[in-house]
C-alpha cells in the first residue's frame, strides 16, 4: 500500500480518537475495564491495515484486513456498551461510530476488490 492511501491514513486518525476517547473515560468517567477493550480494538484496527500493506501474498494481506475488519465491529460494540452505561456521550459516540462505520465499509470494499482479483488470477492461470 502506499503511503497517500485512504485506509491507512482514515484508520491512523481512527486511532488517535480512540485514544482521546479513551483517555477522557479513563480520566473523566474513572472506567478502566471497558474502555482499555475499546483503546485495544480500535487502535488494532490500523494495526493491522499497516500490517496488510506488507503482507507478502494476496492471502495474507485479505487475512490482515479480515482481522481489521473484525476489530472495527469490536470497536463499534464497545462503543455502543460505553454510549449506553453513559460513559460516553451521544456527540462522541456519533463522531466515532460515524469514523469505524466509514472504516468499515472502506476494508469491505478493500477486500472484494482483492478477492475478485485474486479470483480472476486463479480463473486466467
Amino acid at each position: 500500500m502506499k503511503e497517500d492511501n485512504l485506509i491507512l491514513k482514515k484508520s491512523y486518525s481512527f486511532a488517535i480518537k480512540i485514544i482521546q476517547t479513551y483517555e477522557y473515560i479513563r480520566n473523566e468517567k474513572k472506567e478502566f475495564v471497558l474502555s482499555k477493550q475499546l483503546l485495544r480494538s480500535g487502535t488494532s484496527i490500523g494495526a493491522n491495515v499497516e500490517e496488510a500493506g506488507g503482507a507478502q501474498t494476496p492471502k495474507d494481506f485479505i487475512a490482515k484486513l479480515a482481522i481489521a475488519y473484525k476489530e472495527a465491529r469490536e470497536t463499534n460494540y464497545w462503543l455502543r456498551l460505553l454510549h449506553d452505561c453513559k460513559y460516553i456521550d451521544t456527540r462522541m459516540f456519533d463522531s466515532n461510530s460515524k469514523d469505524c462505520e466509514e472504516l468499515l465499509k472502506i476494508i469491505v470494499s478493500i477486500q472484494k476488490t482483492m478477492k475478485s482479483k485474486l479470483s480472476s488470477s486463479i480463473l486466467n492461470s
